[in-house]
């Protein structure tokens, strides 16, 4: 029955999806809510790395931007067709993810994450220097518009939203099924001790490089669909704040969960469209909200919510048993001795 509601609640979460564009009053909704989704996927493979094994990683946006440039050079400086280019953009930042994984996952807590912060302002830096590659602080102009696929054109915002609505369902799924399966309960348990992990026959190390390998994949992939979209790009792409924006992403949403960073991604863009009236003063009210939340809800909201649905179930099920239990236990009534003339 569980699996039945959860079936169901996903299946109402998709049909709105899917709606939206018929709900919303202009295309610039749209744009707001495809980008969100964009980052929405990247923020799936960084909760892999954070939430599910346990590894800080602060060049996650680093990875995003290699995955944007892998893109923007191969179809504007190369003619690659799109989708070619868009298939190689995972894949080349998983492959320099491996390397970087080698070095860095050596390093534990903090130590890792310090490690990542510098590798991503390096990369940050190579995109901004290196003009004969990534065109440096120009960026790179006239990216195209990925090509229709059987008569269906990507050029309107309603076509590129649902492109982008497909790839997301896509990774939300191979993410659940990366999380329920074996090597998902191999993460967690590096996440909660690596020596216990180690004491069960885990190697820490190949995990660890897989995991951080296809996180910054999921953030390769999210990339070329930005360079595809947005069809510019430049080097804030790298910046950590976009790490950051996705850590919030998570933390509010609720870290270690499925659908906390799919909520955060998507509902916290919002917000700050919401608050743009304030303009530069916005953050001094977002900023304070998102602490109270973080202090009073530290699990996030699907966090939250699912720790206050065990406890219900579980006074439900202690309640259930408690009758039964006083059912099966009764005192026997006492029998009266008779004393015999």
């Amino acid at each position: 029955m569980k699996h039945f509601n959860s079936r169901i609640g996903w299946a109402v979460l998709l049909a709105l999806a899917v709606a939206f564009p018929f709900l919303a009053g202009n295309d610039y909704y749209l744009t707001v809510m495809s980008t969100a989704y964009i980052f929405a996927i990247a923020t799936l493979g960084l909760n892999l790395i954070t939430g599910y094994t346990g590894q800080y990683n602060l060049a996650h946006s680093g990875f995003m931007a290699v995955g944007a440039y892998t893109v923007g050079i191969l179809t504007v400086d190369h003619q690659v067709p799109f989708w070619l280019a868009f298939a190689l953009s995972g894949f080349v930042a998983a492959f320099l993810g491996f390397f970087i994984g080698i070095l860095s996952l050596r390093l534990r807590g903090h130590y890792f994450s310090i490690f990542t912060l510098c590798v991503g302002y390096i990369m940050f830096l190579v995109i901004e220097k290196w003009d004969s590659l990534t065109h440096g602080t120009v960026g790179i102009i006239g990216i195209p518009a990925p090509e229709p696929i059987a008569g269906i054109d990507f050029e309107s915002p309603r076509n590129q939203y649902y492109l982008v609505l497909f790839f997301l369902v896509a990774s939300a799924w191979i993410m659940h099924r990366i999380v329920s399966s074996l090597l998902g309960r191999t993460f967690m348990a590096i996440r909660n001790s690596d020596d216990l992990a180690e004491a069960l026959g885990i190697n820490l190390m190949r995990n660890k490089v897989l995991a951080f390998m296809l996180s910054v994949f999921y953030a390769g992939l999210a990339g070329g669909l930005y360079a595809g979209y947005v069809r510019f790009l430049g080097p804030a792409l790298a910046g950590v704040e976009h790490t950051f924006d996705m850590t919030m992403y998570m933390l509010v949403g609720g870290i270690g969960t499925l659908f906390g960073p799919l909520l955060g991604a998507v509902s916290l863009p919002w917000v700050t469209q919401y608050l743009q009236f304030l303009q530069d003063y916005r953050f001094l009210v977002f900023g304070p909200l998102l602490i109270l939340l973080i202090i009073f809800l530290p699990n996030g909201v699907v966090g939250t919510y699912a720790a206050w649905r065990l406890r219900v179930q579980s006074r439900q099920a202690s309640a259930a048993d408690k009758p039964s239990g006083q059912a099966q236990v009764q005192p026997q009534p006492k029998q009266e001795s008779r004393s015999h003339a």
